[in-house]
């Protein structure tokens, strides 16, 4: 299963995080959010297309930029999440799903209440920050 995340970054540094709501796989616990792409579509475009429906937030496909490819495996189910740095949208990002919302610093985001393929995610975009001037 291909899985496209958004790492949305707002104009202090901080990245948004939805928890997954009750009576999904790993119910309870933070993500960076996104979702399936549907068949044929491009990670960008399904990228864009996921945002939109989980935090009715506009984005341009082509100012999202690839962070990492995480392949995970949760025994039940196997997935390639593929994680996109976002730092520019139109809207303000809400909860259409019912999802919980938060900003945080990457520095404070506790990692084990994050999905375990997304602490992935972090790690790879506290790099990404440690070497961007």
């Amino acid at each position: 299963m291909h899985v496209v995340a958004g790492v949305l970054l707002d104009s202090t540094g901080r990245v948004l995080l939805a928890q997954r709501p009750p009576g999904k796989h790993l119910a309870g616990m933070w993500e960076f959010p996104g979702g399936k792409l549907e068949s044929g579509e491009s990670p960008s475009a399904g990228l864009a297309r996921e945002l939109r429906e989980e935090l009715d937030i506009q984005i341009d496909p082509v100012s999202a930029s690839p962070l990492v490819q995480v392949p995970w495996d949760y025994g039940e189910r196997a997935l390639l999440l593929d994680a996109w740095r976002v730092g520019e949208w139109q809207g303000v990002a809400r909860s259409m799903e019912g999802q919980a919302l938060q900003w945080l610093l990457p520095r404070d985001v506790q990692l084990e209440l994050l999905a375990p393929a997304d602490r992935e995610i972090l790690r790879a975009l506290m790099v990404s920050c440690e070497s961007t001037p």
